[in-house]
């Protein structure tokens, strides 16, 4: 898979355990989309993830797709969880307004609420019923090929 091109994104969820809400988030590259009607997607993530325990009990998540300018946030929601969480109490984002999971400074953001799952080996494949987007203008991509993040600029029109 080192040869095929992926976009990158970090996807956000919650626990609410003891009345207080713990946001938790994660560097993914498997972003997939499954239906314009209704608008679903999937995600792949390890079946021993904390994350992914996070996800199921929320049930809910926002991604945010990275720009070329965020080679940075992939890097720190790749780390261990105790640095991501450090990241996300220090980083500027926002609640999404369809799930509260979190959405960072990013080149586009969906929220999704859960749809279906597949054990898929030791990854469980999710999907979601996107709930919300958005869009910002940027110049560049951000894709990860050959076990390296690059930057593809956009041509002026």
């Amino acid at each position: 898979m080192r040869n095929f091109a992926t976009g990158v994104c970090v996807v956000s969820t919650f626990s609410d355990a003891e009345s207080t809400r713990r946001h938790n988030a994660l560097t993914i590259n498997s972003l997939t989309s499954l239906s314009l009607d209704p608008p679903l997607v999937s995600l792949s993530i390890r079946r021993d993830s904390a994350f992914l325990d996070d996800l199921m009990e929320s049930r809910v998540w926002a991604l945010s797709l990275l720009d070329g300018g965020g080679e940075d946030l992939a890097r720190i929601f790749a780390r261990p969880a105790e640095e991501r969480g450090k990241a996300l109490r220090s980083l500027p984002s926002e609640p999404g307004e369809r799930t509260g999971a979190l959405l960072l400074d990013s080149a586009a953001w969906m929220e999704c609420r859960y749809r279906d799952h597949l054990v898929a080996g030791d990854h469980l494949l999710i999907v979601g019923e996107v709930v919300g987007t958005g869009v910002r203008h940027t110049r560049s991509s951000l894709v990860f090929l050959h076990g390296a993040f690059h930057r593809f600029e956009r041509r002026a029109t």
